[in-house]
């Protein structure tokens, strides 16, 4: 019983972090499911772990949030940005053609080469802000790359601060921007999860509560800490590990010791 609470304790921290920061959640947690066998590895706490991380950025961005609701534009452009993601995700996942991708080759070479471009679109220069230059062609942009998101070892959060500093906003508005996608995007990874649950049935357990709540605290001071850490520093530390960890699964993946 206490194994199970540890095990479970441990895939909230890897999604309450790897979730907001970037490198990729997915990738991680399918880099564990291959090194180690879970016995709560299962749809009930994959749904309670997104759940978590989906309440702790609302109530972290609560304020924003009834700001964005009262001036309608903002939150159309979120909706704007988020359409591609979730359409191509859906397609994909209930195609099945998203297990296609689910596979340490191609999360190793996505870890390296967009760990490589975070890099690079750190060093643009700023000229932009949030509350002056959000618009319908910066978010449109930001949300088609977004997409590329659903390939393991990309990095959500990865690739729309990548095209946020490329789009010169700075890294905090950057952040921000993924922080706010990535509502409706884990909203969209809830419901899939959520339906299948439903049709699959399932038992309520404490276990979940726990999940849901680990989740939810490890996620919020993700959140909180990042933004604070993006206001004083580069992005290398991620590139750093991104390469770290390639270097990693390409050991292991093409028997190089």
């Amino acid at each position: 019983m206490l194994s199970n609470y540890i095990e479970t304790l441990l895939l909230a921290i890897i999604q309450g972090i790897s979730e907001f920061i970037p490198v990729s959640s997915s990738a991680h947690l399918i880099i564990l499911s291959t090194l180690a066998e879970f016995n709560t590895a299962s749809l009930e706490v994959d749904v309670s772990l997104h759940l978590g991380s989906l309440l702790a950025i609302i109530v972290y961005f609560r304020n924003d949030l009834k700001h964005i609701f009262k001036k309608r534009e903002i939150l159309y452009l979120i909706i704007l940005g988020s359409l591609p993601l979730l359409i191509v995700g859906y397609i994909l996942h209930s195609t099945g053609l998203i297990s296609l991708l689910r596979n340490l080759e191609i999360i190793a070479w996505t870890t390296l080469i967009f760990g490589i471009l975070l890099y690079f679109s750190d060093q643009s220069k700023v000229t932009r802000n949030f509350n002056n230059e959000i618009n319908f062609k910066n978010i449109f942009i930001i949300g088609i790359f977004q997409v590329l998101a659903l390939i393991p070892g990309v990095s959500r959060s990865g690739i729309v601060i990548t095209l946020g500093r490329l789009l010169k906003f700075d890294r905090y508005d950057s952040s921000k921007i993924s922080f706010l996608l990535s509502i409706p995007a884990l909203a969209g990874a809830s419901f899939l999860s959520l339906s299948n649950l439903l049709v699959e049935g399932y038992e309520f357990s404490y276990l979940i509560i726990f999940s849901i709540f680990s989740s939810f605290v490890i996620s919020y001071l993700t959140v909180k800490y990042f933004l604070v850490f993006v206001k004083k520093f580069t992005l290398k530390i991620f590139v750093y590990y991104r390469i770290f960890l390639a270097f990693i699964l390409f050991v292991i993946i093409y028997n190089l010791i």
